[in-house]
């Protein structure tokens, strides 16, 4: 079993940071890409950012330029720090991990999601 422990959302003005934090633990034999997606209210969830083990970094549109994805694979931790916090950016935001389990399966693990919400 793999367990995600995200922290860090909370209630933020516009214009505003915030810094998301997801650590990975359990049957982890090696962890591969790492990454946030988003779900508002009323719509589907979608890619935030990703990285991979390789270090390598894929960003949505929308948050280009604002966001920096991060990991700490010494700590089996992913970071997303959101600079320049805009309203349309409220959403439950979720962790997700591609990983190798101890019987050498390649596992996908979602964690609960963590709420930002950006309002005045």
């Amino acid at each position: 079993q793999v367990q995600l422990v995200e922290s860090g959302g909370g209630l933020v003005q516009p214009g505003g940071s915030l810094r998301l934090s997801c650590a990975a633990s359990g049957s982890i034999s090696r962890l591969y890409s790492m990454g946030w997606y988003r779900q508002a209210p009323g719509k589907q969830r979608e890619l935030v950012a990703a990285i991979t083990s390789g270090i390598m970094t894929n960003y949505a549109d929308f948050v280009k330029g604002r966001f920096t994805i991060s990991r700490d694979n010494a700590k089996n931790t992913v970071y997303l720090q959101m600079n320049s916090l805009k309203p349309e950016d409220t959403a439950v935001y979720y962790c997700n991990v591609d990983y190798r389990n101890y019987d050498l399966t390649s596992r996908n693990c979602w964690g609960q999601g963590t709420q930002v919400t950006v309002s005045s």
